[in-house]
């Protein structure tokens, strides 16, 4: 009874199947039970004291399982379904053995784990990225309003005239009473998302001051107050990444390729990594290119050594190192560490020199 356990949790959407192995391999208990986290409580209470550590499979709803379990004082760990993979050639495979599985990889101390987010934080960043998506829905909006108008009249209309006009004014636009009724519906649309889209942007604004390294990223060119809150909240803690190239990594920043004796053997997981932090700093590249003076001279040495696109995605792999050093270290954005000094700086320092 003294011996330590390890117990897996396959998780799905209407069950959960678990199973304990002892440090031997010996598979000690099992069982299929409904997503209710008392019962799965009452059938890890037994052993709790002896268990090691308890792995989740981490699944699109493992929050209310993994906070609930960490909260009675288990030991979970979140197991990445994408660094796992079992022998192909297995005769049988089902829940059982994928429990077991997961509690054998804890066993050999070889489980491919993930990050679980503050549990406090994690709705915000989850706020965030509906805000996205109500972005996204606004601007199809707007794309099909102006298109119905230039299908219609030939006319083509400005963003910022949809903008401006209320929605008697888009139903004015046209004559036919069933143009006149699907603008009207488009720019009311439009007007509600603006207020939720305001709402959400206010509330996740007022968290995310409260968090340090939020108005130094501010300090970053092409970083304003969307992106820094972004890059804030899904980052999360900034020391689980080692150094500035994995933090680039991270946010699919970094080139992707597989060689073998210097020829190439395919592509490797190009998508690994937040796609939310990727889309983030490719747009703070974008708006770095066109703004900021050091910015845009590296994007233009690079785009004529190589092509726009490459030059905007290496930008983006220096802004994201910037930013954990930004964040890991707790210092503001230093333009002469990431471009080097400027020339003339250099001629007028090393004129300083000498005239010392």
């Amino acid at each position: 009874m003294t011996k330590v356990l390890m117990a897996g949790i396959d998780l799905h959407s209407n069950n959960v199947m678990m199973g304990i192995v002892d440090e031997q391999g010996r598979r000690v208990a099992h069982q299929k039970l409904p997503c209710d986290l008392e019962q799965i409580v009452k059938f890890l209470a037994p052993f709790k004291r002896r268990l090691r550590s308890v792995a989740v499979e981490s699944t699109y709803n493992w929050y209310w399982l993994v906070d609930g379990l960490r909260e009675r004082g288990y030991p979970v760990v979140l197991a990445n379904p994408a660094g796992m993979e079992q022998y192909n050639g297995i005769k049988h495979a089902d829940d059982k053995s994928d429990a077991f599985f997961l509690a054998d990889l804890q066993r050999l101390n070889i489980l491919p784990t993930g990050y679980i987010y503050d549990p406090q934080l994690r709705p915000v960043r989850d706020l965030l990225r509906r805000r996205l998506g109500l972005v996204h829905q606004r601007t199809a909006l707007m794309v099909s309003f102006k298109s119905l108008h230039q299908r219609t009249t030939g006319q083509a209309l400005s963003l910022s005239r949809v903008k401006a006009m209320n929605a008697e004014q888009a139903g004015e636009l046209y004559e036919h009473p069933a143009n006149q009724l699907i603008a009207q519906v488009q720019k009311e649309h439009i007007e509600q998302l603006d207020k939720s889209i305001g709402r959400i942007e206010r509330a996740v604004l007022g968290e995310v001051k409260k968090l340090p390294c939020y108005e130094r990223l501010n300090t970053l060119p092409g970083v304003g107050r969307i992106l820094g809150m972004t890059v804030t909240l899904e980052t999360g803690e900034i020391g689980r990444f080692k150094s500035a190239g994995n933090f680039a990594s991270y946010c699919r920043a970094v080139d992707a390729r597989r060689t073998s004796n210097d020829k190439g053997k395919g592509r490797n997981n190009r998508k690994c990594g937040n796609k939310y932090l990727g889309w983030a700093f490719v747009e703070a590249a974008n708006f770095a290119k066109r703004y900021d003076d050091q910015s845009r001279r590296w994007f233009d040495r690079k785009a004529a050594k190589t092509n726009v696109a490459l030059a905007t995605k290496a930008l983006a792999c220096k802004l994201a190192k910037a930013a954990w050093h930004v964040m890991a270290q707790n210092v503001d954005y230093d333009a002469d560490r990431v471009f080097g000094r400027a020339a003339g700086s250099q001629v007028k320092g090393l004129a300083q020199a000498l005239g010392n």
